[in-house]
């Protein structure tokens, strides 16, 4: 029997974290959970798809979804205009269960851009111009997949959920990174902000992983230095650490 392909690895660990991670329950101030693994499924697997039979070279890690990025499309960073017009992925997406109707599920009709994905995106479609260069020997993956709301609509970030309930999903999360590695053996490791270092960090070192870790500055408008050619920085950064 031969092995499994990178992308049938991924969607297997991805299919595992999407129904392990729909049974933790979360309370107030969390009003609202978005698990865009379910209704977003099918543009997921287009997106894990993308994946060489073999892995790649670089594997770069995020937070969780944001409201206007994989929230609406399934993909990590997912601005819809990058993954609609320039990775040519666009399927039909449900809604939750549970909605917000502050922060509505649009899918790929979605009118908002998420800034952090357009930023990311962005500096990939620059320097790479065709999405098979990027997928290649890049990936991008979020280290949890789950969305937090609060009633108002604000965004919740699984760092800021309570001991009780962070625990159980790190766990799960946890897990699901291993994997991911394995699947993708790659040889760089990047986190996207500190909150993916010091998860990688921590997985990493319960594994015989041997990749480097870098970091770069997170593309989130949220952060000041980020404001400021982001695009210039993260570039320094990745060719600082032999990425590129």
């Amino acid at each position: 029997m031969n092995a499994k392909s990178a992308p049938k690895l991924l969607i297997d660990a991805a299919a595992s974290l999407r129904d392990e991670v729909d049974k933790l329950s979360f309370a107030s101030p969390v009003t609202h959970v978005y698990n865009p693994l379910q209704y977003a499924w099918n543009a997921h697997c287009d997106y894990l798809n993308r994946v060489p039979q073999k892995g790649v070279r670089v594997l770069m890690l995020g937070m969780n979804p944001g409201p206007w990025g994989m929230a609406q499309t399934g993909v990590p960073f997912g601005e819809v205009a990058a993954v609609r017009d320039w990775m040519g992925i666009h399927a039909d997406v449900q809604r939750p269960d549970q909605e917000n109707e502050k922060r509505p599920i649009e899918g790929f009709e979605c009118a908002r851009s998420e800034v952090s994905g357009r930023r990311l995106w962005g500096l990939f479609a620059e320097r790479f111009c065709d999405p098979s260069a990027f997928f290649a020997e890049h990936f991008v993956s979020n280290y949890c997949p789950l969305v937090f709301m609060e009633a108002s609509g604000k965004n919740r970030t699984p760092d800021k959920l309570p001991a009780q309930e962070r625990e159980p999903l790190n766990a799960l999360c946890d897990q699901h990174l291993a994997a991911v590695i394995d699947a993708l053996k790659p040889e760089h490791l990047v986190a996207v902000g500190t909150f993916a270092e010091s998860c990688l960090k921590r997985v990493t070192s319960q594994t015989d992983c041997d990749a480097q870790l870098s970091r770069v500055l997170h593309p989130s408008p949220a952060s000041p230095a980020a404001n400021k050619d982001w695009a210039g920085k993260a570039t320094e950064q990745l060719k600082a650490a032999g990425v590129w």
